[in-house]
């Protein structure tokens, strides 16, 4: 960019001033110009001065890099990569065109650049005549964020370690409501209309946290949390993943989200004192929920994390489904084989729990190779509480090594080699257990036969391979 080059940044002030929840009225009083300069702005009709940078970064405390950074030149380079598509061969698309749309109207540019994306990636499912099975589309953001935290094995030590400090620097403070009011900011309880129906939101021009009023004790004290993390934790959070490179900005933004979450968690329930208190209760789920003021999701979470070198505790892989079986949340502390496809069995009772909605279900399971674990799975209620209310029911199970399940209260006395074991497969593609009457489909690489006198039990039944 040229340095002479005037800064328009309408659309950039425009999303910053709906962020804040101001009118243009309200920005032009917090700058001390007038409403109809800010329109002009807004509309890239004037360009952004040093001055009114200085003064949008002072009045709102922001960073100047944040307001003026260049997303047109990116977006401009992106947009001119989509475009080389042979879809839009035919059309004549000038480099000027393409730059201006980038520039003034990012807005566009993004819902382009994900029509995009979403194009892409369906053309490439219906080119794989597997493409629901193991490896594909590698790069998915999910499957991509969910493969770098298990590479970490959902620990973070520069992470946990400055969230521990901030914990015992909020306590002497007398809790993070008052941790919060030392820093200038008011934490506030309102209904959900009066926040457009989030759950949390931070008004950065009067300086409050607003937090919706129908949420339990655990998930207001872990949205404010959530928003330490985001504020005090946001360098260390961008630490833990800048040396990585990512597919997409999806990833990165999913990731960013999913260790402000970590990092919520390590503030509630600090590592020292957290992990203290798991070998004391005997990972007594419910117990740690009473001290920690945490929910049973929460608690379930940060058991996965237990891996400070020195300190370490039994490793868990965790997994979140819903009653159609939609895996939202997958986290292995523990490297297990089934990481990576689990959720995908009807056997496994994390599946069944949500007939006795509450009560902790636990199983012995064994893969196809012979591995054995530990299974404690129950149903979780998210979203806000009162009449009308949508409420969204989960169910969550942890997962440990069978010879470590005898440190668990749930496995207590019980011998894992003699413990009547349930046998799962990771999902019924990969399964080659014939004899397997909850099958939905037959294995890879094994071929049905055709059984015109007799019905089995099983819905398949296989040649000998």
């Amino acid at each position: 960019m040229a340095e002479n080059r005037p800064l328009y940044l309408g659309p950039r002030l425009r999303r910053l001033r709906r962020e804040l929840g101001l009118t243009q009225q309200a920005m032009a009083d917090d700058l001390e110009i007038s409403p109809s300069y800010v329109a002009l702005i807004e509309r890239n009709q004037r360009p952004v001065t040093a001055d009114m940078l200085l003064r949008l970064a002072r009045t709102y405390r922001l960073d100047i890099a944040d307001i003026a950074g260049d997303d047109g030149e990116d977006y401009a380079r992106r947009l001119t990569d989509v475009l080389r598509d042979p879809i839009f061969a035919d059309i004549d698309l000038p480099p000027l065109e393409v730059a201006d749309l980038a520039t003034s109207f990012p807005g566009v540019s993004e819902a382009l650049l994900r029509l995009h994306q979403a194009y892409t990636r369906e053309a490439q499912a219906l080119a794989e005549q597997r493409a629901a099975g193991p490896g594909a589309d590698e790069n998915e953001p999910v499957r991509e964020a969910q493969r770098f935290l298990a590479q970490a094995r959902n620990y973070f030590h520069a992470l946990d370690s400055r969230a521990e400090e901030l914990a015992a620097e909020i306590d002497k403070s007398g809790g993070a409501t008052a941790w919060l009011a030392e820093k200038g900011v008011r934490v506030r309880f309102l209904p959900p209309d009066v926040l457009m129906e989030s759950l949390r939101r931070f008004d950065r021009h009067n300086q409050q946290l607003l937090i919706a009023d129908t949420l339990d004790s655990a998930s207001r004290a872990f949205q404010i949390a959530t928003h330490i993390a985001h504020t005090a934790l946001r360098a260390e959070i961008k630490q833990s993943i800048r040396a990585e490179s990512f597919s997409s900005r999806t990833t990165a933004t999913l990731l960013l989200r999913a260790l402000a979450g970590y990092a919520a968690a390590a503030i509630v329930m600090p590592y020292g004192r957290f992990a203290r208190a798991v070998e004391q209760r005997g990972y007594d789920i419910d117990a740690l929920c009473s001290l920690f003021g945490a929910s049973f999701e929460q608690v379930a979470h940060r058991l996965t994390t237990l891996q400070r070198p020195g300190e370490e505790r039994v490793g868990f892989f965790f997994i979140r489904v819903d009653e159609a079986g939609n895996v939202s949340k997958r986290l292995d502390g523990a490297g297990f084989p089934f990481a990576a496809h689990g959720g995908g069995c009807p056997l496994w009772s994390v599946h069944q729990v949500f007939r006795r909605p509450g009560e902790i279900a636990t199983q012995w399971l064994e893969l196809p190779g012979g591995e054995r674990f530990f299974s404690i799975a129950r149903t979780v209620t998210g979203g806000a509480t009162g009449y009308g209310a949508t409420r969204v029911v989960r169910a969550v199970a942890l997962a440990c090594a069978a010879e470590h399940a005898g440190r668990l209260v749930y496995a207590a006395k019980v011998d894992p080699a003699s413990a009547p074991t349930t046998p799962i497969g990771v999902t019924c593609r990969l399964c080659q257990r014939a004899e397997c009457t909850a099958r939905s489909v037959p294995p890879i690489g094994r071929d049905v036969l055709a059984d015109d006198y007799r019905r089995a039990a099983q819905p398949y039944t296989f040649a000998e391979s």
